[in-house]
């Protein structure tokens, strides 16, 4: 397994982004500000991350995605803790995502716990109804992980 930073040509892999962000024109609103990482396996692209600045010491996960075959087998997972560490300066790692019984236990299991809720995010930034696991995303639930000192 290798993580690399892709320093050009991020939209190349518009379509593992759109696996965690179904809108194009939500990606295009952190894409170019973020930094971008992926995850490779035996040559093969197996996930990717992009992760913004937010301010001191403080970060954000916008968009990570596994390419469903390589789902459950830590490539995720590698790349937040790849991040993490990554960051020296990172005090705090937020990410946001629905409210989803798919989502919510990996990122609790990778170290995050609840932080907060944007109600109906899902309602006012999408063109369209967002559904996983048959289930309407309306509220952006918010969990960080802390850097242990």
């Amino acid at each position: 397994m290798k993580i690399q930073k892709v320093e050009k040509n991020k939209k190349s892999y518009l379509e593992l982004l759109l696996l965690a962000d179904e809108q194009e024109s939500m990606i295009d609103r952190y894409l170019e500000r973020g930094e971008m990482f992926l995850c490779t396996d035996q040559g093969e692209v197996k996930a990717e991350c992009v992760v913004t600045k937010e301010e001191q010491g403080i970060y954000e996960i916008k968009n990570l995605a596994t390419v469903p075959t390589a789902q459950k087998q830590g490539y995720g997972r590698a790349l937040i803790d790849f991040v993490f560490s990554y960051y020296q300066d990172c005090n705090t790692l937020y990410v946001g995502t629905g409210d989803s019984p798919m989502t919510i236990p990996f990122y609790e299991k990778c170290g995050f716990h609840r932080s907060h809720i944007v109600k109906d995010f899902f309602l006012m930034h999408y063109d369209h109804p967002i559904f996983e696991e048959g289930q309407q995303l309306i509220d952006m639930i918010y969990l960080k992980r802390e850097r242990i000192k």
